[in-house]
């Protein structure tokens, strides 16, 4: 669903350039093998007639390193919040679009298409919306989409109408525009829309969508009845907010099912969330699952793009609303890439070169615990580490500490399960708040990513607990 708050792009002229090479088989990934500058995920999409974009908001505008990648790796930007009713109209008839403005602006600058959030939802409306009595809320309605879609006429490609009108049993969501408009305000939006933007695509969005079910089929009848009576329906938004390792089965026939009614189909929000911390298992499946998604959408050919709710975890709505959750993007908080990045690269044509290997140094000293460093990927630039802790003694620890050197120039970058400091090429791990206590014979696992110019032996780590 929609960020309830902030947290929350033109089509390319040109084809990107073919991608040569053959995609990496297996579940692993990692960066491209050629050591000239690697495809963005906005030009491999682009080259098979798709976009990739990110939803952004405007207090991230303001992070240099933040703007760097959103201008440039993706060819599309979606107004994560600010043009939302409460911003574009917080007052009766005085609208601003300032901050929506800023956003447009910056995907201009950079060349990326714009799909506009959105005019009907029955979140984040000024009270005043609520209070509109029954017999002036149409007329309220239609001057909204009239002006808001006006003023971007033009600059925004998509539209997504009408957002989340249907529960989760397929029957219409009780909000103020059906309690007083009933059933026919979905098509005067619509209405309203096109008469205001002739040539912006005009979309339907929701959550909980993506596969087939009772929300997914009211949706379709829905869609279905407004081309059987031509009411000026172009697309159908699927936000795919989605759980870790729970990618709907039927996600591909879902999107082929709704194309075959003669709409677009979009990948609108998605965002794939775990339990954290992170760990390698679950960056693996996360990886997996964007893989899946971005397959369901080549395969239709009126799944015309897939953009994620913001790119980066340190920008997710997802832990301020379930709690314990998160790391669902696809770069990390530092702005590093993750597994999934490299999944959703190498589903878009991205060449990759995989290698796993099985090299392991096993160190301790006497101090009741060792730890066995592993290379689980390495590439060109770049590659991720894993360290298993085994406690080799009687009794439980309370906390360990793991060192290590690293010899030939790398540097250890992201880090999960852990809490990392380095002095020059010295490197010390120790516990988090949670995986202090070892029992014995048992283990516990931190992984990274991490830079390298050249060789990256693998080092010997020693450990000591406390």
């Amino acid at each position: 669903m929609s960020a309830p708050t902030g947290r929350a792009r033109r089509v390319l002229a040109a084809t990107a350039a073919a991608v040569v090479g053959t995609l990496a088989v297996g579940m692993a990934v990692a960066a491209p093998s050629s050591a000239a500058a690697e495809p963005t995920l906005g030009q491999l999409a682009a080259a098979k007639g798709r976009y990739f974009g990110s939803a952004t908001d405007n207090p991230t505008l303001t992070n240099s390193a933040y703007t760097a990648v959103l201008g440039s790796e993706f060819g599309q930007i979606t107004v994560g919040n600010t043009q939302k009713w409460q911003y574009t109209e917080p007052r009766r008839g005085q609208f601003d679009y300032t901050q929506g403005d800023q956003i447009v602006a910056f995907a201009q600058a950079h060349n990326q298409i714009v799909r506009g959030h959105t005019l009907v939802w029955h979140n984040q409306l000024p009270d005043w919306v609520t209070s509109v009595p029954a017999g002036e809320l149409l007329g309220v309605m239609r001057n909204h989409i009239a002006n808001v879609a006006g003023h971007y006429k033009g600059t925004v490609v998509h539209w997504d109408v009408v957002n989340e009108a249907f529960e989760e049993n397929g029957t219409r969501r009780q909000s103020v525009f059906q309690q007083k408009l009933g059933d026919s305000y979905i098509a005067e939006a619509f209405k309203a829309a096109r008469a205001a933007d002739p040539n912006a695509k005009l979309y339907y969005n929701d959550y909980n969508i993506e596969g087939i079910g009772a929300k997914s089929d009211a949706v379709y009848n829905m869609v279905r009845s407004f081309k059987q009576q031509g009411i000026p329906i172009d697309g159908v938004g699927l936000q795919a907010h989605l759980v870790l390792g729970q990618v709907p089965s039927s996600l591909r026939q879902n999107i082929q099912r709704f194309a075959d009614l003669g709409v677009d189909v979009a990948i609108t929000e998605l965002d794939i969330r775990m339990r954290t911390p992170r760990d390698a298992a679950k960056d693996a499946q996360q990886a997996a699952d964007y893989r899946t998604v971005v397959n369901a959408c080549l395969a239709v050919t009126r799944c015309v793009g897939i953009t994620v709710w913001d790119f980066s975890d340190g920008y997710s709505w997802i832990p301020s609303v379930f709690p314990g959750e998160g790391a669902a993007l696809i770069y990390d908080e530092n702005f590093g890439k993750k597994p999934s990045y490299w999944a959703v690269f190498e589903a878009l044509g991205g060449t990759t070169t995989t290698t796993t290997t099985t090299t392991t140094t096993t160190g301790g000293n006497g101090a009741g615990c060792t730890a066995t460093y592993r290379v689980v990927g390495q590439w060109n630039g770049g590659y991720q580490g894993e360290v298993t802790v085994r406690n080799t003694g009687a009794t439980a620890t309370t906390g360990w500490t793991v060192r290590w050197t690293l010899a030939q120039g790398q540097t250890v970058g992201s880090l999960w399960n852990g809490v990392v400091s380095t002095n020059g090429q010295e490197v010390t791990v120790r516990n988090a708040n949670y995986n202090g206590t070892v029992a014995p014979n048992g283990t516990t696992t931190f992984g990274f990513t991490g830079s390298s110019t050249g060789t990256n032996p693998v080092p010997t780590a020693t450990c000591t607990t406390s």
